[in-house]
């Protein structure tokens, strides 16, 4: 089978071969191209997990800094690392990224082995016996068919980003009590469909647990998983520490007694003294400049790698004067992009980009991106004419006021937000008013259309088009929070979705981006490094090519060397 790739999974043949041998497969790998990542099947019944370094210690608490203040408690309905970054180890997936190769390798997890039909329909998983959730309860298929229910076709009033992932999965069947088939509606790249799979966002959750919660998890602190680690205590805004599963199904892990996860703010001051000073043995999401210290100073660590959001200003097409195209694009024109990443450049590393990922196989070359109006860092004059004209043919050559702009409370975005709010007013005579609000405010409002405009992050689970186009631009779409609505968008991406040829999709992406910039679902603002800083006494981890922070957090295979 022929298909583009997902460079978010992609990795050498010669380099799965040996991990695929060393697990045990069990029949064929796929045909002999640079797509056949995944086997079509897996006899994983012999791969045990455990640290990359030779004889790891056990014992020992793992404190690690990040943002962990969550805007609610559902994992599943949540798209922010306050959430994943700090819960994520008391649960586990169905299959997983693996830790050790910074997340490029799909390796069993809750499965221990799948078999894929021939016609690409069917995704058959094999579970391991004996796993119980932290309330003492067998873990079965029927936890696996009500997880992924509820992900593929949420219940009314459940909004889960990562849905639209799975639009091929036509139903989910418990064959026995260790065994559940994914049925497709038809056949897509193995790879994406395991891909959306393994994010880690897709934890398993007890059926009983949704149940009992009608559902919703939003308000549920601490629901059992089956993870390496399950939860100790709480304190808002300050530390949440998980204790060791001593009964966890992978023997041998986890090697640490606790993690404590302490609530440090993305790219803040606190986070980066807190590294230095080490008040935390780990950090993740910290400023260029706490990175460039750490890289200097013995017995230090850093790494930097792409993530896998976009940085960008919603804007409400519900509302007047909003809903023109015309205006949207105006916004657009003038939002000085190689400005906004130097505004930026001290506290988080950013790069201009469009409506694609702009480091992905999908992208606009850089070159040809730079050269395109509105993207110009040597001549904005062509821009803020456009700019000019398209205010003036929609009826606002005046400009207008009164723009409710929202300001996620993060460093980032309130810088940002004062410059663009300056840009705004200085080329179009549009006058906004900053509104500053903490995360849980900021997403319930962008969901239900309470403001103008809204400067903040969504997240992807993949590079793919296929993931992100339907979840940011699709009509719908769960992180569609302009509330765009394309219809030659719309069709073109249905194509997009199932086209297997990697010419023909890419020149329907490419189309698709001309949509989007006469016709703006979001400002994109720029795209996103992370910096991770760490001692080098904390072993198990490889952050060095992940693709955001959002798939690698268990810190099962994580121990203390000292």
């Amino acid at each position: 089978m022929s298909a583009p790739i997902d460079p978010r999974s992609s990795f050498a043949r010669r380099t799965f071969m040996k991990a695929a041998a060393a697990a045990g497969v069990a029949g064929g790998l796929m045909p002999n191209d640079v797509v056949a990542q995944v086997p079509m099947q897996f006899d994983g019944s012999k791969f045990k997990l455990a640290a990359p370094e030779p004889s790891p210690k056990s014992g020992g608490v793992f404190r690690l800094g990040i943002g962990s203040r969550p805007p609610h408690f559902d994992l599943h309905q949540s798209g922010t690392i306050n959430n994943l970054g700090t819960q994520g180890p008391m649960y586990d997936n169905l299959v997983r990224r693996d830790p050790r190769d910074s997340g490029k390798t799909i390796i069993p997890d809750l499965a221990h082995s799948w078999d894929i039909s021939k016609d690409g329909t069917t995704y058959t998983f094999f579970l391991r016996d004996g796993v119980t959730f932290h309330d003492g309860a067998d873990m079965t298929a029927e936890d696996i068919k009500a997880t992924f229910d509820r992900i593929v076709k949420p219940p009314t009033g459940i909004s889960i980003p990562r849905s639209s992932l799975f639009k091929a999965v036509e139903s989910i069947n418990v064959r026995d009590k260790l065994t559940v088939e994914f049925k497709l509606s038809a056949p897509r790249p193995p790879n994406f469909i395991m891909s959306a799979i393994a994010s880690g966002w897709n934890v398993v959750v007890r059926k009983k647990t949704l149940e009992d919660n009608n559902y919703n998890l939003r308000r549920v602190m601490a629901y059992p998983g089956t993870g390496p680690f399950k939860h100790s205590r709480r304190i808002e805004g300050e530390v949440w520490v998980m204790e060791k599963n001593k009964d966890y199904w992978n023997k041998g892990l986890p090697y640490l007694d606790a993690v404590e996860v302490y609530h440090l703010l993305m790219f803040s001051p606190e986070l980066g003294s807190g590294i230095l000073s080490n008040r935390v043995d780990y950090c993740r999401i910290t400023d260029p400049v706490t990175g460039r210290k750490a890289k200097g100073t013995p017995g230090m660590s850093m790494a930097e790698y792409y993530q896998s959001v976009i940085q960008g200003v919603w804007v409400n097409t519900k509302k007047k004067p909003l809903d023109d195209p015309r205006v949207r694009r105006a916004l657009h024109l003038v939002m000085d992009k190689h400005v906004l990443v130097d505004v930026v450049k001290d506290v988080a590393p950013m790069m201009v980009g469009g409506f694609i990922y702009p480091f992905s196989e999908f992208a606009t070359p850089k070159d040809e991106l730079y050269k395109r109006i509105g993207y110009d860092a040597k001549d904005p004059g062509p821009a803020i004419k456009e700019a000019k004209a398209l205010m003036a043919a929609a009826g606002y050559a005046n400009g207008f006021k009164g723009l409710d702009f929202m300001v996620r409370e993060v460093a980032t975005f309130k810088l940002w937000a004062q410059a663009i709010q300056a840009m705004l007013q200085q080329t179009l005579n549009v006058e906004t008013k900053l509104r500053t609000v903490v995360e849980s405010v900021w997403f319930d409002d962008t969901k239900s259309g309470n403001y103008d405009m809204a400067i903040g992050a969504v997240v992807s689970t993949l590079l793919d088009p296929s993931d992100y186009f339907n979840a940011w631009y699709g009509k719908d779409g769960p992180q569609n929070y302009s509330f765009w609505d394309n219809k030659k968008f719309q069709e073109i991406l249905v194509g997009i979705d199932s086209e297997v040829d990697p010419a023909k999709r890419l020149a329907m992406i490419r189309e698709t981006e001309k949509i989007m910039e006469s016709d703006p679902p979001v400002l994109p603002v720029c795209w996103e490094k992370i910096v991770d800083v760490w001692y080098n006494y904390v072993k198990g981890v490889n952050p060095t090519e992940y693709f955001g922070v959002y798939d690698v957090v268990r810190q099962d295979t994580v121990w203390i060397d000292k």
